[in-house]
């Protein structure tokens, strides 16, 4: 048994909860993680590069998927427990998992998540932004602006040997201070080796609760910011997309963190 195996073991008998050692990441894996994490920056940058009004969704699929293949990638959402698409794309009252479609087409005042997962040689990588697209409503720049603060704050809150807890506190904390709500049954996850790993990331949980955030961890943080009820429905005909319950805008912005030594990094956003 090793230090750290021992501090685990340590923490685990107060009553912690601890990762399992399979949740945490050689430098070998963190390496090749890294990898997948710049393509996967890469598309999100070349999204940012093309989207505008008038496109449809179809198009930044396209972009997507042809960024990622054309540099030795596999876009993760393909296929994937049967999503269709390549990536999520999200407007307005979409919560999260908006399929792409060519007959929606992005118009000026709307907001948008594009969220981009990558693999590459077998390594995982998720990160997703907010478009603004034209010139927007003060709501909607407000909860856009907010959402974002959120992410950050949640950042800061992040700590080698805090809590997920810590994290979600910060997030949910400023949310509510800005009027609005944070999604509660979806979440965060764990990821590097797999597209979803343990462990679930809430964001509405209290401070020093949840898991220890032990050095190797690697997980998303991605809070859904809503401006009215946090409830939510999902589309019964394709089910996947997932709507505000009460027409409300929502946004979500996730970055993909490493928990080293010394703090958390993040790895793509």
């Amino acid at each position: 048994m090793d230090k750290l195996d021992i501090k685990l073991w340590s923490l685990a008998a107060k009553g912690e909860i601890v990762p399992d050692r399979s949740l945490l990441k050689t430098p070998a894996q963190i390496r090749e993680i890294r990898k997948s994490a710049d393509l996967n920056t890469g598309v999100l940058d070349h999204v940012a590069a093309h989207i505008k009004a008038g496109m449809s969704t179809a198009e930044i699929d396209r972009l997507v998927y042809d960024y990622t293949v054309s540099h030795g990638g596999i876009p993760a959402p393909l296929n994937y427990e049967g999503f269709p698409k390549s990536v999520c794309t999200s407007i307005n009252n979409v919560i999260c998992h908006g399929i792409p479609d060519g007959n929606e087409i992005l118009r000026e005042g709307d907001i948008i998540n594009v969220d981009v997962s990558t693999i590459l040689n077998g390594y995982f990588s998720d990160a997703s932004r907010m478009f603004t697209i034209g010139e927007v409503s003060p709501r909607a720049e407000k909860l856009v602006r907010v959402t974002k603060e959120c992410v950050e704050l949640g950042l800061s809150a992040a700590k080698p040997w805090g809590h997920l807890g810590d994290i979600a506190w910060a997030i949910n904390s400023h949310a509510r201070e800005n009027g609005y709500s944070v999604v509660e049954d979806i979440g965060g996850h764990g990821i590097g080796l797999e597209f979803h790993e343990e462990p679930f990331v809430s964001y509405v949980t209290p401070k020093g609760s949840e898991m220890v955030l032990v050095p190797g961890m690697m997980f998303t943080i991605e809070p859904m910011i809503n401006e009215g009820s946090p409830d939510f429905f999902i589309d019964e005909e394709n089910g996947w997309t997932v709507y505000t319950i009460d027409d409300g805008l929502s946004a979500q912005i996730e970055y993909m963190v490493l928990v080293t030594e010394t703090g958390v990094e993040v790895l793509t956003k």
